[in-house]
């Protein structure tokens, strides 16, 4: 197997698991430090360099790091991640003047961005700085998107979401709130140099079973509801709610429906629990409200006595898996389940609605209806006109809306810079030794032992009425710290000088993993298996050194490596060194590009 190559961005950035794993690659070791050391405006700044809006994901976040996270590698739970991007927001300080400013001089080139929501808003946020005229549509008065107009205000407060959009919006950007975009084709002929597209995934699906029509008036569109219960159209429902779906939609939709008068609330879905879309914690929310969850039901037949709904008729089904491992749910024979209510939410999914780009300007759709869009570039067949967030690939989540308007902002710059756009910037790794003196660090590399920490909720009775009232509260300063401690610090890596080692194996005896083994050379599949523990995770590298004086060579096993730095401190030659991996994402700028051009011809 050849030694590893840690100049290599990519080693040690899939090291970093938590920030592999993030759509927008937020640095999560690092910002997790500072909260630690107490330095909550540092972290929220940190977070707002590549997940553009911590207060909003630190409450509303799919965490895609937290099962990622190297923690639950050594216990259950992983470190809270989501909720300390909360304590970040919480906690800052004031850090306006810490942002951008609008240039003094625009670059004539103008922007359009459809839809107000996270992917446009991201978009904005990278181009204005840089003398671009970006203009903001959206249907809806105030900017945000479905972070407005689909997340529960009890879930994610509106002063959080103003002050956040407004960071942004006071880049120098105009936004035009109350404007429907009804015509691709004549913003094309408008001024502008280029067009994104972030316009969300506006359309739920609707249920089309016996009974639908005649009781209309009691069924509801679940992202259609919430809007109107965001924007005060709607603030009641029935005494008795069946909410159809098992999305975090649907759990928005029943968490609403609680509040707005609902005293028997019910979910209905077709899978079973563990196969449901929502994120495990929307579900345990749901259930901490008394809202029961049921599975494996699928609806026949809405009942109505002379148009009046008196409820829904359910087929119990169960999971059956073919040869190849296909799922599909079969009637089991019981009897039908009939359950009693006054008004439905469906919540079964979302889609695109693109009526408004007319066929015939250039851009191709698939057989599904949707814009063909480069993954990597965010640009449809009409050169200037880009896609992102649900509008590229159907409905996803905030965080990777964000990566998607971080990667054609930059498509975007470089389009119109006269640049190849599909000629990507490589990532830029540094590594800063964490060694200051004998057995001193730059970091706390002990492991805490405690497990993940809960954050604290209101008091059922003041918010369990109210649709405002945030429910969850967040970390106190005291517990963040406890949960920051549970970092492993994956990002200060072991790195290894062969030319110092004198083969003595202090570093596989101290080692508290058994992750080090001292052994003759092979290929990779022959070396996993003589590692002192077997390593049997190929997801994760081996770390292999060139060839030490005896012609063996020394291996780590990425996976279950703790970065307690032991190694590093017992070493007698310091032949280890714990070393601060720092990855750099390209964004949009002259300054990232040429970075990235003169690392290139390095």
């Amino acid at each position: 197997m050849k030694p590893t190559d840690i100049a290599v961005p990519d080693y040690f950035h899939k090291v970093v698991d938590c920030q592999w794993a993030c759509p927008a690659h937020t640095p999560v070791p690092e910002y997790i430090r500072l909260i630690a050391a107490g330095r909550y405006g540092d972290a929220y700044m940190i977070n707002w360099e590549s997940n553009v809006f911590p207060g909003i994901l630190g409450r509303t976040c799919d965490r895609p790091c937290e099962p990622a996270c190297r923690r639950g590698r050594v216990e259950k739970e992983p470190v809270a991640i989501c909720r300390l991007k909360r304590v970040a927001a919480d906690f800052k300080d004031d850090i306006r003047d810490r942002l951008p400013k609008p240039p003094e001089q625009k670059n004539g080139k103008r922007i359009a961005l459809v839809g107000g929501g996270p992917a446009s808003l991201a978009v904005a946020r990278d181009l204005a700085p840089l003398g671009y005229e970006c203009v903001v549509f959206d249907q809806d008065p105030k900017s945000g998107g479905m972070m407005r107009t689909q997340i529960p205000k009890f879930r994610l407060p509106e002063t959080v979401i103003d002050e956040e959009c407004d960071y942004i919006l006071n880049l120098g950007i105009e936004f035009v709130g109350g404007k429907r975009i009804d015509s691709l084709k004549s913003l094309l002929a408008e001024d502008f140099d280029a067009i994104f597209v972030g316009c969300g995934a506006p359309r739920g699906r609707d249920l089309d079973i016996p009974g639908r029509k005649e009781v209309a008036k009691n069924i509801h569109i679940g992202i259609d509801w919430l809007s109107s219960v965001s924007f005060g159209h709607i603030d009641r429902i029935g005494k008795r709610v069946i909410v159809l779906g098992g999305g975090n939609t649907a759990m928005d939709c029943c968490r609403s429906s609680r509040r707005l008068g609902g005293e028997d609330v019910k979910v209905v879905v077709r899978s079973g629990f563990e196969e449901m879309k929502a994120s495990p914690w929307e579900k345990e929310d749901a259930m901490h409200e008394d809202i029961p969850i049921f599975n494996y039901l699928v609806p026949k037949e809405f009942t109505h006595d002379n148009g009046k709904l008196t409820g829904i008729t359910f087929e119990k089904v169960k999971a059956v898996r073919d040869a190849k491992g296909r799922r599909d749910l079969v009637p089991t024979g019981e009897p039908d389940q009939h359950f009693d209510c006054d008004s439905v939410l469906v919540a079964i999914g979302q889609e695109n609605a693109f009526p408004w780009v007319e066929r015939d300007i250039g851009i191709a759709f698939d057989k599904y209806d949707m814009p063909l869009v480069d993954k990597t570039t965010m640009q449809s067949t009409l050169p200037r006109v880009f896609f992102g967030g649900d509008a590229a690939f159907g409905p996803k989540n905030i965080i990777t809306a964000v990566a998607h308007g971080h990667e054609a902002a930059l498509s975007i710059d470089l389009m119109l810079r006269g640049e190849d756009i599909s000629r990507r910037p490589p990532l830029i790794a540094k590594m800063l030794s964490q060694k200051m003196g004998i057995h001193e660090w730059g970091y706390r590399n002990s492991v805490s032992v405690e497990e993940r920490h809960n954050t604290k909720w209101a008091p059922v009775e003041t918010y369990i009425n109210s649709i405002s009232v945030e429910a969850e509260l967040g970390f106190d300063l005291k517990t963040a710290r406890a949960e920051a401690e549970r970092c492993i610090n994956c990002d200060v890596q072991t790195v290894f000088t062969k030319e110092t080692c004198i083969e003595c194996d202090a570093c596989v005896d101290i080692c508290p993993m058994d992750c080090i083994t001292i052994t003759t050379p092979g290929d990779e599949s022959d070396l996993r298996q003589r590692l002192t523990a077997p390593a049997m995770n190929i997801d994760q590298s081996l770390y292999v050194s060139g060839s030490l004086k005896t012609g063996r060579v020394i291996v780590k096993d990425e996976d279950v490596c703790l970065h307690c730095g032991f190694c590093a401190e017992r070493c007698p030659t310091g032949a280890w060194d714990m070393q601060k991996s720092l990855l750099k994402t390209a964004h949009a700028g002259a300054g990232c590009k040429d970075e990235c051009r003169a690392k290139e011809v390095a």
